[in-house]
C-alpha cells in the first residue's frame, strides 16, 4: 500500500549503509529523530466536511488525510507532525469524461474548488489543499487508467490520463512498444501529471521530454470540453497542445491523451566513466551534447555526491572503485559519469565513438561495469531515502535549473554556496551536491541536493527549509537560470516566476485561466496567483 506520508510502497525502506550514516554525522553532527504522529492520530484532526453531498464524492476521513498533500518537503514536514495541515473537503474518483463534467457542474452550483490529482507525486506543491472559505474536492484521476487505442502502424497510443507510468510502460511492452518517459516518480506519476507539469524523463535526450511525446489530448473545463487532435504536423497557428502543457489543471482537467511511442529498444547499455575532476568531465558532456551522438543520458556527478554514492554502494563496489582512482592517480576530487545508450542494434558501434569522446577528454570507464547497471536498477528508488533519512533526523530535499554552458559553473557554485550559508543564523550545517541530469547542445540542468539536521520543533524545521529554499531560488534567478527544469512551479516556485515571464507573461497566464475557468474554480494559488 502507498505510504500515507513518505514516499512509496509502505513495504519498501531504502537501507543506508554504516559508512552513508557515519559520513552524513560526521558532515551534519548527530540527528534527532522526530516523534511523527500516526493516521489515527492525523485522522482524528480531520474536521467535518463542509462538502455538499454529492454520489461522485467521499468525505471518509482517512481518504482526506491521504489527499491533503504531496511529496514536497513541507508536505512531509505536515503529514509527519500535523503541523499546518489543512484537509480537503472530499473527494471524488471519477471513471469517465462525463464524470469529470459532472464534478465541474457540481463545483459551479456549490462555489467548490477542485483540484486535480494524479499520482500525488509532486514536489512543489502542485496538489496541497490550501485553508479556503468555501469547500475544496481533491479529484483523484486514478480511476481514468485506460488502455484506449494503439495505432503501431503510426506509432501512437491513446491512454485515460490516470494511469501510472509503470502501468502504462507494462501495457505498451506487451505490445512491442514504449513511451521511454522514465522520471525518477515514474512507478506512480501519471500521464496527466507529466503533461501538466511539463515532465521531464530521465532518458529525455533520446525520447523527449513530454512536450514532445504529446500528440493531443482532451479536456473537461468549465467552459466546456477542449478537444486537441493528434495531427502529424501542422500550422494552423498557435499549438493549442501548449496551453495544456504546464497548465497545472488551471485550465482544466486532463481525462485523456495521445502520445507518440517508440519499438521497444533493441539495445540499451549504461556504462559508468571516471574523471579526474568535474570541470574536464563537465567538457566531455558538453562535447558529447554537441556533437548530437546517440545517448539516452548523461548523468554527473561532482566530487561530493560521487563520494556519497561510493558510501552508499557495497564495499566491493567501493573498494574495486577506490582501487581504480588510484591506478588512475586520481584523487578524491574525481567525479562519475553515468552513460545510457538505447536504441537499435546499431547504437553498439555508436557507444564506441562515444567511449572514444570521454577518453579524449580523460574519462575511463569503470571495470566492471557495475555502476552503470545498478544506477538502472535502482534508478527509481532514490526518494526512498528521504524517508529513510528523516527517521534517522536528518533532511534531504532537492533544486533544480538549466542554464547554457557558459553559465553553469557560476550557476552551480552560487546555489550551492547559496545552501551552505543558508542556516548560518542558527549554527548549523547545510551539505549540497549537484549533478548534470539532462544535456542538451546549448546547456545543461544543474539538480542539487542538499542535507540538513530536522530541528526539535517542525515549524523550525519549516522556517530552515524556507530560508534555504529560498536562498536557492534566488541564486538560480540572479544567474539567469529557468526556476523549474522539470518540477513545474505550484506553490513553491511561484514567487519567481515573473523574474521568468515577466508580468505581462504572468497577465497573460492569468487571462487563459480566465477564459477556461471564469470563477476560479480549479487549483487556485497554484501556478499564477
Amino acid at each position: 500500500m502507498r505510504r500515507w506520508n513518505g514516499w512509496g510502497d509502505d513495504s519498501v525502506d531504502a537501507v543506508l549503509s554504516s559508512g552513508a550514516v557515519a559520513m552524513i554525522e560526521s558532515l551534519l553532527g548527530p540527528g534527532r529523530p522526530p516523534v511523527d504522529l500516526d493516521l489515527t492520530q492525523v485522522g482524528r484532526t480531520v474536521p467535518a466536511s463542509r462538502a455538499a453531498p454529492h454520489p461522485l464524492l467521499i468525505d471518509d476521513r482517512t481518504e482526506r488525510v491521504r489527499h491533503a498533500r504531496g511529496q514536497s518537503f513541507p508536505d512531509l514536514i505536515a503529514l509527519r507532525s500535523g503541523h499546518g495541515l489543512t484537509f480537503p473537503d472530499a473527494v471524488a474518483y471519477p471513471n469517465s469524461p462525463e464524470a469529470v463534467r459532472e464534478l465541474l457542474r457540481y463545483a459551479e452550483l456549490t462555489g467548490a474548488s477542485l483540484i486535480p490529482y494524479g499520482g500525488g507525486t509532486s514536489v512543489v506543491g502542485h496538489v496541497t489543499v490550501l485553508p479556503s472559505a468555501t469547500p475544496v474536492v481533491t479529484v483523484d484521476l486514478s480511476h481514468l487508467s485506460d488502455f484506449l487505442f494503439l495505432d503501431s502502424t503510426s506509432q501512437t497510443a491513446v491512454f485515460g490520463a490516470g494511469i501510472a507510468g509503470a502501468q502504462l510502460e507494462s501495457r505498451l511492452r506487451g505490445h512491442g512498444f514504449t513511451l521511454g518517459h522514465f522520471p525518477q516518480s515514474f512507478e506512480y506519476s501519471t500521464l496527466g501529471g507529466w503533461i501538466a507539469t511539463r515532465s521531464r524523463g530521465q532518458q529525455a535526450i533520446h525520447y523527449g521530454g513530454i512536450e514532445r511525446l504529446l500528440a493531443g489530448a482532451s479536456l473537461e473545463t468549465p467552459a466546456g470540453r477542449l478537444n486537441l487532435p493528434a495531427h502529424v504536423a501542422s500550422s494552423t497557428g498557435i499549438d493549442l497542445r501548449e496551453l495544456v502543457l504546464g497548465s497545472e489543471g488551471r485550465f482544466g482537467i486532463i481525462t485523456s491523451a495521445t502520445v507518440r511511442v517508440s519499438p521497444t529498444p533493441e539495445f540499451e547499455r549504461f556504462e559508468g566513466y571516471l574523471f579526474a575532476g568535474f570541470e574536464q568531465a563537465v567538457e566531455a558532456v558538453r562535447a558529447v551534447a554537441q556533437a548530437r551522438l546517440p545517448v539516452s543520458m548523461l548523468r554527473l556527478s561532482d566530487p561530493t555526491e560521487t563520494e556519497v554514492n561510493l558510501a552508499s554502494s557495497t564495499a566491493e563496489q567501493a573498494g574495486a572503485t577506490d582501487r581504480f582512482r588510484r591506478e588512475r592517480g586520481f584523487d578524491r576530487g574525481s567525479c562519475l559519469l553515468i552513460v545510457g545508450v538505447t536504441g537499435t542494434a546499431a547504437a553498439r558501434t555508436s557507444q564506441r565513438h562515444i567511449e572514444q569522446v570521454l577518453a579524449d577528454h580523460g574519462g575511463f570507464a569503470v571495470p566492471g561495469g557495475t555502476h552503470g547497471s545498478d544506477w538502472s536498477r535502482g534508478r527509481f528508488q532514490a526518494p526512498y531515502l528521504r524517508n529513510t533519512l528523516w527517521e534517522l533526523g536528518y533532511a534531504v530535499d532537492t533544486v533544480e535549473t538549466a542554464v547554457d554552458w557558459s553559465r553553469l559553473a557560476a550557476t552551480r557554485t552560487g546555489v550551492e554556496d547559496a545552501l551552505r550559508d543558508g542556516l548560518a543564523d542558527v549554527g548549523e550545517v547545510v551539505v549540497p551536491f549537484s549533478h548534470l541530469s539532462h544535456v542538451y547542445p546549448t546547456g545543461s540542468s544543474i539538480y542539487t541536493t542538499y542535507l540538513f539536521r530536522l530541528a526539535p520543533e517542525p515549524a523550525e524545521t519549516l522556517r530552515r527549509w524556507t530560508m534555504l529554499k529560498g536562498a536557492a531560488s534566488r541564486a538560480i534567478v540572479a544567474h539567469g537560470g529557468t526556476i523549474s527544469h522539470q518540477h513545474g512551479v505550484g506553490l513553491d516556485h511561484r514567487a519567481f516566476l515573473e523574474a521568468e515571464k515577466g508580468s505581462l507573461g504572468l497577465d497573460l497566464i492569468r487571462g487563459v485561466a480566465s477564459h477556461f475557468d471564469p470563477a476560479g474554480t480549479l487549483n487556485p494559488g497554484k501556478l499564477v496567483s
